[in-house]
């Protein structure tokens, strides 16, 4: 038991294998096993993106004691599904984790350690926390001032942000980072094609019975452009230059 427990401590791969009883994916054990600060997962529909990023929030507040892990979605429902998650595994792993409390909302530990699911619709509702690991899922369709508000909550515990989605667009804070946000970021792509448990025949109806873009955003990971835009966001961003002097040599 304590072989077991060291390993799991050590390994959130083999922590994550222990909770589900399933064979994690490469992408999964390599995602759970990084040591990462910061991490963009951009992955299909139904890949096990939501049920991954639930475990890493379990084994952080398991072998974390004292930490505090926040989980965010655009909505309460969508934060209260991926804490659900949280504590399904908890249940799965019986007395390595002994909860103190726990609610639909709110999973705390005997070790001191919590997991919040908060509702990602305004800033105002996530101020106040200072967090060790801030998971933001669906964070294609989560607005840029919320984004920017979650990672000062970071800044005194050195806490570790992972934002996962599938794409929405060549817009916000989600696809500015995958594109242009630089080596602070850890990047996991992982199409529907990569997935085993996705069937191609599936993925053949799948094509068939939606618009190509659409199709290629939720099962392939592509930034589409808006179907109502009247400008391609690449376009848009080759107007702009900062080597170009205002006409009036001025600030407006």
């Amino acid at each position: 038991m304590i072989a077991s427990d060291l390993a799991m401590a050590l390994d959130p791969a083999a922590f994550a294998a222990r909770a589900t009883g399933f064979t994690l994916d490469d992408w999964q054990r390599a995602a759970l096993r990084t040591a990462s600060p910061r991490m963009l997962w951009c992955v299909s529909r139904q890949a096990g993106k939501s049920a991954t990023a639930a475990l890493l929030a379990l084994h952080t507040a398991t072998y974390h004691p004292g930490s505090t892990t926040l989980l965010l979605s655009p909505s309460q429902r969508q934060s209260s599904e991926l804490h659900r998650k949280v504590l399904d595994a908890h249940r799965a792993l019986g007395s390595r984790a002994t909860a103190e409390a726990e609610t639909a909302l709110r999973l705390e530990l005997a070790n001191g350690s919590r997991v919040v699911s908060l509702p990602g619709r305004t800033d105002a509702t996530v101020r106040g926390y200072a967090a060790d690991l801030v998971i933001v899922d669906e964070a294609s369709r989560v607005e840029d001032a919320l984004y920017h508000s979650l990672r000062p909550m970071i800044a005194v515990r050195g806490g570790r942000l992972l934002a996962l989605s599938t794409p929405y667009g060549k817009v916000g804070w989600f696809h500015h980072e995958w594109t242009e946000g630089g080596d602070a970021w850890e990047r996991t792509r992982v199409t529907a094609y990569d997935c085993g448990r996705i069937a191609s025949t599936f993925l053949d109806e799948e094509r068939r019975s939606m618009p190509a873009a659409w199709f290629r955003q939720e099962y392939e990971c592509s930034f589409e452009e808006a179907e109502d835009a009247v400008f391609r966001a690449d376009d848009i961003r080759a107007a702009f230059s900062d080597e170009v002097r205002p006409l009036f040599g001025g600030t407006l």
